[in-house]
């Protein structure tokens, strides 16, 4: 057995860094091989089977969660439901959306929390929220950065955040920035060249380690972007 305690000096979380920096390649591939099939097409079941087993032989050597993964995940969810029908991309309205529960994926990360913090303040100030992977588990609860057509999740380039800011009409120039940090953080392209997200994200997945519960870990989220609100000028 050996056991190293340092690699060039550098520190632990720099170490898990690089390895989540190698697996990104590997997780853009996927993500592109995967959007361009069709459900069409002759051998679509088959390319989607090769295609989940490719997932998995990633994710066994992806030991420290790279961003990528969840996105991944999420492609291939909607390869294998391509019939289902998509949420309308329009608006909607507040007042249909009061006092409700609401439900998103255990262990939330930046996108579910800034999510959740957005609805509370700006959407439904009653909201409640629940924690399941099947959505209907809760059918009353309304789905949210969920790997289904129903609800509010990724829309084309934009993170859940992003989604529920465009349908529901949010004019806070405030809430837009915030809105680019977490794009930044959970989608991982530098699209914006905002850090406070991946700070935030960081500190999040810290708790998480922790075995901080979802609804705590929750609250906790949702104070920090609420910090964050209020330190942008």
């Amino acid at each position: 057995m050996l056991q190293i305690q340092a690699i060039d000096d550098l520190s632990p979380e720099v170490l898990k860094e690089q390895f989540r920096i190698a697996r990104k390649p590997d997780y853009a591939a996927f993500v592109s091989e995967v959007q361009q099939l069709k459900s069409s097409e002759q051998g679509f079941s088959a390319q989607l089977t090769r295609l989940k087993r490719r997932l998995e032989e990633i994710t066994e050597i992806d030991f420290f969660e790279c961003p990528l993964r969840a996105k991944a995940e999420e492609v291939l969810y909607k390869a294998e439901h391509p019939t289902r029908t998509p949420t309308p991309k329009g608006r909607v309205s507040k007042m249909e959306y009061q006092a409700r529960a609401w439900i998103t994926r255990p262990r939330p990360g930046i996108d579910r929390v800034s999510s959740a913090w957005l609805i509370k303040r700006f959407v439904d100030p009653k909201a409640t929220f629940r924690f399941a992977n099947d959505p209907n588990a809760h059918p009353e609860a309304i789905p949210f950065d969920m790997y289904q057509a129903d609800g509010f999740g990724h829309e084309g380039q934009n993170c859940t955040f992003e989604t529920l800011c465009a349908r529901f009409g949010t004019p806070d120039k405030k809430v837009r920035l915030i809105g680019h940090a977490i794009h930044d953080a959970d989608l991982d392209d530098d699209k914006f060249g905002r850090t406070e997200g991946i700070t935030i994200n960081q500190i999040l997945k810290g708790w998480a380690k922790q075995g901080i519960p979802d609804d705590e870990l929750l609250r906790r989220g949702m104070d920090l972007i609420e910090g964050l609100y209020h330190s942008i000028a």
